[in-house]
């Protein structure tokens, strides 16, 4: 049993190891703090986004380190369900599973199509301890070694501020930041106390500027107001309201750390789950982030599904990315939203200008908790979505096998 045991840990060793140095030797990272450092040839700052990365309950079980299952919801006790949901629908999940088993191809996909930097919302705890937050109907947490998941998925940024970052209180908070760190995976919009929380993460792309990013999160997407991070206690950058008061808080954050020819993405945790109607507050916003900060990106999330998006003067207004990840799989009452669906936005931007020069999107599918490539059928209902729910006049979305481009 101990022999059993030992190769085990070897294996996982190897295994980290192996991600660690795949990761590295793709990137050419040298990671610091909150950012990296990339070599990489001239042209476009190629930027993908995604919406919510929930590798908690459900999908955290599967894996090599599972977590303790206990739940504190109504109807489920323990996070074993969810894969039993997910099986009853999909078929059978396989167990002990590695970092990269989520992903399927998408990481290749997007070193494929040139991306430089990778930008998610990452909503789990990555803890193995602390106590839930009283009153919560939901707590998600992931154990810490199975954010190696993180890597194999070759993110660089998780955006931090949302609605399930201090579900395991503030010790789990401080665990979360810890293994990013320890991971070398950019972070931002919560810490360990205010000035921490609003502090943008950076990815360096040599001779082609940083792209910088900002994570901030709104009441309006779940985030409890007595979360805020405060001058000596942690929590998360609170958007407290979409007034022209935060506009020039943001606009201070920005200019505080901004350098010449950053890129520089502003990413919300705003709005409800579940409805395809951009609220008029959020577009305002919006507009006003890229009109009087000079933010090149809003990188919108909080909704379970793909919402409408924007071109808006030459700038790429995600309003709701839509999940990536979950474990939601078998669960029903939303099924006209299709939920299973997500998408990879990937974003070239003018490294001068941070202008958008194209805009390609990979469709997703969750399917025993692991990225695939959606149906033709699904394919053209993204696409109908798309062409009906986005603002911006007078453009089309093509598709080209399993990808769609956006022409306006």
């Amino acid at each position: 049993m101990r022999h059993g045991v030992q190769t085990r840990e070897s294996e996982d060793r190897d295994e980290s190891s192996r991600i660690r140095s795949l990761h590295c030797a793709y990137s050419t990272r040298h990671w610091t703090w909150g950012g990296a450092v990339t070599s990489l040839g001239t042209g476009p700052i190629s930027v993908a986004l995604a919406g919510d990365v929930m590798i908690g309950r459900g999908v955290d079980q599967i894996m090599r380190h599972p977590g303790d299952p206990t739940l504190h919801e109504t109807w489920a006790r323990s996070a074993l369900r969810y894969v039993e949901l997910a099986e009853e629908k999909s078929g059978p999940i396989p167990r002990g599973v590695g970092p990269a088993y989520v992903w399927g191809d998408s990481p290749d996909r997007l070193a494929d199509a040139g991306v430089d930097v990778r930008i998610v919302n990452l909503e789990a705890a990555l803890t193995a301890r602390g106590r839930p937050w009283p009153g919560k109907g939901i707590h998600y947490r992931a154990h810490p070694e199975n954010a190696q998941c993180l890597i194999a998925g070759r993110i660089d940024v998780a955006v931090v501020a949302n609605n399930h970052i201090l579900d395991w209180s503030e010790q789990g908070l401080g665990d979360t930041l810890d293994t990013l760190d320890r991971l070398g995976v950019g972070r931002t919009g919560a810490g360990a106390d205010q000035s921490e929380a609003w502090s943008p993460a950076s990815v360096t792309i040599e001779r082609s500027g940083r792209v910088l990013v900002l994570g901030l999160g709104s009441p309006s997407g779940g985030v409890d107001p007595g979360w805020e991070a405060g001058p000596d206690r942690p929590g998360v950058a609170l958007l407290g309201s979409f007034s022209e008061v935060c506009i020039e808080r943001i606009d201070q954050t920005i200019d505080g750390s901004r350098r010449p020819g950053d890129v520089v993405v502003v990413s919300i945790h705003w709005g409800p789950n579940w409805g395809h109607g951009i609220p008029s507050a959020h577009r305002r916003f919006a507009r006003a982030l890229i009109d009087d900060v000079g933010v090149d990106v809003v990188h919108g999330h909080s909704s379970h599904h793909p919402m409408g998006f924007e071109i808006y003067h030459g700038r790429l207004i995600l309003y709701g990315c839509g999940d990536l990840l979950t474990d939601y799989e078998g669960i029903l009452g939303h099924e006209e939203f299709r939920p299973e669906l997500g998408a990879w936005y990937l974003a070239a931007l003018d490294a001068d200008t941070g202008v958008l020069q194209d805009l390609r999107i990979i469709p997703t599918k969750v399917n025993r908790f692991q990225l695939t490539t959606p149906s033709q059928e699904e394919m053209d209902w993204l696409v109908g979505l798309f062409q009906d729910k986005s603002v911006t006049p007078g453009f089309r979305i093509e598709r080209q096998q399993d990808l769609l481009t956006v022409q306006w």
